[in-house]
């Protein structure tokens, strides 16, 4: 398989995109330009010009900000088939984030305006994408509110939670969420410390709500969560 096929055959994968006729996905597939990203490499920084909506392949992509003294808050953790940079359609002035690869990645990218056509022109794409975008800032006000409502191990739990609905597969009666996560990063993710996640999923395993290992979660008891 060629790079435009291979391209053209990840873009036809993508549930987002399968509003768009086939026409429409040849049209989309000569503007998105396919790149290998490799572990830690900067796909973009805060300040950049807002300008690229980027589609993941493959691999996984970390989306974080960092305060003036140099701590670390991540907003989210992508996977195969997530779209990011979206905000750039609605704000095209400056990013406010930190987009980096945390597993190589196979990454497609777009110009902004180019990709504003298509959504302008197929009613269901721009549903799709203005869903996405209703979903996160939601998100973002969950998060807000958990920062102000609940203990810092009511947060961790709450998080384990979310993946759990979003990510959790059924394993009889247990659930397994399938995330290569560290202690810190689920601290950054929270807004708690490590030390404080370490002793929260220590206390969950003892219970035996839940069990940790760095690629998984099984929740064994979800509604104890």
């Amino acid at each position: 398989m060629d790079v435009r096929a291979k391209k053209l055959w990840y873009l036809e994968n993508f549930n987002i995109l399968k509003a768009l006729s086939k026409k429409e996905m040849m049209k989309l597939n000569e503007q998105t330009r396919m790149r290998n990203c490799h572990k830690n490499e900067i796909i973009y920084l805060p300040y950049e010009k807002s300008n690229t909506i980027y589609f993941l392949k493959e691999g996984k992509v970390k989306i974080s900000s960092v305060s003036e003294n140099g701590k670390e808050m991540i907003h989210a953790i992508l996977g195969q088939g997530e779209i990011f940079g979206e905000l750039a359609i609605a704000d095209p002035s400056e990013r406010k984030q930190i987009a980096e690869v945390t597993v190589n990645a196979l990454v497609c990218s777009i110009d902004a305006k180019a990709f504003s056509e298509f959504m302008k022109n197929n009613s269901k794409l721009n549903l799709s994408i203005t869903k996405i975008i209703g979903f996160r800032l939601r998100k973002i006000q969950a998060r807000l509110e958990s920062l102000w409502f609940k203990s810092a191990p009511e947060r961790i739990c709450s998080f384990i939670k979310d993946l759990t609905d979003e990510l959790g597969i059924n394993v009889g009666d247990e659930k397994v969420v399938n995330l290569n996560l560290t202690h810190q990063q689920i601290a950054n993710l929270t807004a708690t410390t490590r030390q404080t996640v370490t002793s929260t999923l220590n206390d969950l395993e003892k219970r035996e709500i839940i069990l940790y290992d760095r690629k998984k979660i099984l929740i064994k008891k979800y509604k104890e969560l």
